[in-house]
Formats: structure tokens, sequence, C-alpha cells
């Protein structure tokens, strides 16, 4: 989490906006329920994203207008679409980047005249 949004989103007053907002979309991600596909909505995802400026208006943190509530998938999808970033990193529920570990790669080394590499088994 934004060290500037830590306050907002320990906020009783978000507390209770996020928690009104999912039960009236009875808990659906709403790009998914939109394409017919019944998924369980896990983010309350602001569509003007929250910065240092706006962080403390009301009008766009705490507006239904400005809400949507998405799965994780369609909330990563979000971020991708908006950021120019690799398809293996996503976002948890504060919107803060989490890598996944690094993939083991075994690099053999060959040199001229000695035969083929040997891969590893």
């Amino acid at each position: 989490m934004k060290p500037w949004a830590e306050s907002f989103y320990k906020s009783k007053a978000w507390h209770k906006c996020r928690e009104a907002y999912i039960a009236a979309r009875q808990g659906l991600c709403e790009r998914c329920a939109a394409q017919g596909v019944i998924r369980a909505g896990e983010i309350v995802h602001h569509k003007e994203w929250l910065t240092p400026s706006n962080i403390n208006d009301p009008s766009i943190t705490l507006n239904f207008d400005n809400l949507e509530l998405l799965c994780m998938d369609c909330h990563n999808k979000e971020h991708r679409k908006q950021l120019p970033i690799s398809n293996e990193i996503v976002f948890d529920e504060y919107g803060n980047v989490v890598t996944p570990p690094m993939k083991k790669k075994i690099f053999s080394c060959w040199a001229p005249g000695r035969g083929a590499p040997k891969t590893p088994e």
C-alpha cells in the first residue's frame, strides 16, 4: 500500500463504503458478470485512480460512481492495460505490485571442440 493512502484504506469510512458497495453488487465481479461469467469480486477498484491530490476527496474516494467490484484477474488486467509492465506482474488488493518468485533457469556452458552441451536431467 502506498504510504499516502494507508490512512484512507484503514479508515472506518472506507471500510463501510467498501462493504456497502460489495453488498450492492451482490459480491460479484462486475466485468465478469457483464460477460455472463459468475465470479466473486475481491477488490473494490477506483475507476479514477487515487493520488495524493485526491485521496481526501470523498466525491472520488467514497463515490459509488467511481467504484467497481472486480475479481483479481480483472483488476490485474485493468492495471496492466494502463501501465506498460510485464504480464508476470500482478497486484494485490491494495494496488501494490506483487512479483511471483523467479523461475529457475538452467544455463549450460559449451565451448567449441568440447562436444555438444549437456542438458540437465
